[in-house]
């Protein structure tokens, strides 16, 4: 069972995922200072919180574009973040990976939006991991989309052969850009497809964040143990659309009447809720927690906009 402390964690870290992207969606089209694609994790945060607090500070995370989550949930600068966001000097990287290439080996993640990419990224450094006799976990983090490339099975084929300490989380949330996923993929689910004696795999609600919780806490503790990789599907869903900050259930591809069913199932809402009935807190304390990384998110941004541009006698440095 997830300890009331442990669950009180969880939220704090989704309020701040939602509260950073809720400001990105209240001032990218209006103010036009994030001059970068950026796609967000608003409706998906219990997937990244959970793996945060699941994981040691040694390991891993390797993601794609959607990273947001990822980041602010291992404990990145909230700041950097920001300043990254608005292309400024003292971002992340420097002004230089904007919205979707995170990276920052402080707090292992690594991130990349070509579709899969990291995938292998992770095994590698699963590989070395395990020749280094680290105890180090590598966890690939991918959309269902990324299924569908050859780069994921020769992957896991690796990992499963050698044994290696990486753990495949797929945050499957039905859509890969405008295409749902009965067009993609056969009916059968992603989890039972790649399910074979060398590899376990699962599929689970990736919106109740306390069972998200104990389920990364266990599969972690078995990779770390060189048992072979796992395989989790996390059923969840983006309620905006696929990059950038609006709704767009009026494009053809989902309706309105889904994307608000799905809201009803608000990995924040649904731990927001469960906790009150639990009396580990009440509505205002939830509420206080919320307005306090809205208000760092405010300041955040707006020390962005102050924050100094790269020096342009660097334009041509990191470039490969």
């Amino acid at each position: 069972m997830t300890s009331p402390e442990i669950k009180k964690q969880l939220l704090d870290v989704m309020f701040k995922i939602r509260m950073a992207e809720e400001k990105i969606v209240e001032v990218y089209a209006k103010e036009q200072q994030m001059r970068t694609p950026t796609h967000l994790s608003i409706g998906q945060e219990a997937i990244a919180a959970a793996l945060s607090l699941a994981m040691l500070p040694e390991d891993q995370i390797f993601v794609g574009h959607r990273c947001h989550a990822a980041y602010l949930a291992r404990g990145g600068d909230f700041q950097g973040f920001f300043d990254e966001l608005c292309g400024k000097k003292s971002g992340i990287c420097q002004g230089r990976a904007g919205s979707a290439h995170l990276t920052d080996p402080s707090v292992g993640i690594y991130s990349s939006p070509i579709l899969s990419a990291m995938i292998p990224v992770a095994v590698g450094a699963a590989m070395s991991f395990k020749m280094d006799a680290s105890r180090k976990v590598a966890v690939a983090v991918f959309g269902d989309a990324a299924i569908e490339e050859g780069a994921f099975a020769e992957s896991v084929n690796f990992a499963v052969t050698n044994k290696l300490p990486v753990l495949f989380v797929c945050e499957n949330n039905l859509y890969s850009t405008h295409t749902p996923l009965p067009i993609r993929q056969p009916p059968s689910k992603i989890y039972e497809r790649f399910s074979i004696p060398e590899m376990q795999t699962q599929q689970i609600d990736g919106n109740d964040a306390s069972l998200v919780y104990e389920t990364f806490k266990k599969a972690i503790e078995h990779v770390r143990s060189l048992k072979g990789p796992l395989f989790i599907e996390c059923l969840t869903y983006r309620t905006r659309e696929h990059v950038g900050p609006l709704y767009d259930y009026d494009r053809g591809y989902r309706t309105k009447e889904e994307v608000e069913e799905w809201m009803k199932r608000c990995p924040i809402s649904l731990l927001t809720a469960k906790l009150i009935k639990e009396n580990v807190l009440n509505a205002s304390q939830a509420e206080s927690m919320k307005q306090q990384w809205k208000s760092k998110a405010d300041e955040a941004y707006a020390s962005a906009l102050k924050a100094p541009w790269p020096d342009v006698a660097t334009l041509e440095e990191h470039v490969y």
